[in-house]
């Protein structure tokens, strides 16, 4: 076989392949999912072998990578080295489609606003948000505590620029503001939780009336149009974890709690604050998607302008 007729016949086996006329491809049949420690519903499913087990009809096996925060993992999905992204913060997509990421919307879960918040030490002169110009706060840099701070200060006049930002991973940011090297934090659950109830942090302000935190699942483009139907039983089994959390919180707080470090009070504390109602990506949310990432541009910390509608959205058969 000459090389241009081998290259054709590896371009029609691609196509079929695509199309599902013929079986997955070694490669094709491995999904590759990227969770952080937030990742309560994808740990559940990983822990328990549930997806494994749902997908093994298909022949379909599920590899699992953990990354430390949202935009590195959407970087690997970008890069091809991921399939499926766990749900990150509402802020960080329009992060990385501003890079140019092809990304597909996957599912998201219903808002839970006061799964993040501001919070100070609990012997802080602060007691405003107000207060906070020209001090210095740590926060991950485009997660949704970001756009959280964002939003904060634009309601007392203040912008990202009247405050020092300190761009620190969970981990770095609890020791700054533990030794009082940062004047407050912006942090998600179950970090929150535990920096409330084992430091005794103060809350200065949570999500409630500034932004809705959705979190999103996403999934690499061209996986998404490849594999409808493995992303459909991901989507089901999803929803049947979030389900399981919300109906048994105390099983699933002491289920949960030595996978993260945590106690399980603390765990079940962070379970409260977030819905874990797993819901198709709807108008609404993507709506919400373009002002996060306008507030992202107008503040500089986009790059260019993002138009989120651009992105494909996956729906459930």
């Amino acid at each position: 076989m000459s090389l241009l007729s081998r290259r054709d016949a590896l371009a029609s086996a691609a196509a079929l392949t695509l199309s599902g006329l013929l079986p997955l491809r070694a490669a094709d049949a491995t999904l590759r999912i990227g969770v952080q420690k937030s990742s309560t519903l994808m740990i559940l499913l990983r822990s328990r072998g549930m997806l494994e087990k749902a997908l093994a009809p298909q022949q379909i096996g599920v590899q699992w990578h953990e990354f430390t925060s949202g935009l590195p993992l959407l970087e690997a999905l970008n890069l091809g080295n991921l399939d499926l992204s766990a749900d990150v913060a509402d802020a960080v997509p329009p992060f990385a489609l501003a890079a140019g990421a092809q990304l597909t919307y996957f599912a998201l879960e219903t808002p839970s606003p006061q799964a993040q918040a501001i919070v100070v030490r609990k012997d802080s002169p602060i007691t405003s948000v107000a207060q906070l110009k020209g001090q210095k706060v740590a926060f991950a840099k485009g997660a949704g505590a970001h756009y959280l701070l964002i939003e904060a200060l634009a309601r007392h006049g203040l912008s990202i620029k009247d405050v020092q930002p300190a761009y620190l991973t969970p981990a770095d940011a609890r020791a700054a503001f533990e030794s009082g090297s940062v004047a407050a934090w912006v942090i998600w659950d179950p970090f929150l939780a535990a920096v409330e109830r084992q430091a005794g942090a103060r809350l200065l302000k949570d999500g409630q009336g500034l932004s809705n935190y959705r979190r999103f699942y996403l999934a690499a483009t061209p996986y998404a149009k490849a594999h409808p139907q493995v992303l459909s039983v991901v989507f089901d089994e999803l929803q049947r974890a979030g389900q399981w959390v919300k109906k048994n919180p105390a099983e699933a707080a002491a289920w949960h709690a030595p996978l993260i470090g945590l106690d399980a009070p603390t765990v079940d504390a962070a379970n409260q604050r977030r819905s874990y109602d797993v819901r198709p990506v709807d108008a609404a949310a993507i709506e919400e998607q373009q002002r996060i990432a306008d507030a992202f541009t107008q503040a500089q910390v986009l790059p260019r302008k993002v138009a989120v509608a651009e992105s494909p959205v996956w729906r459930p058969v």
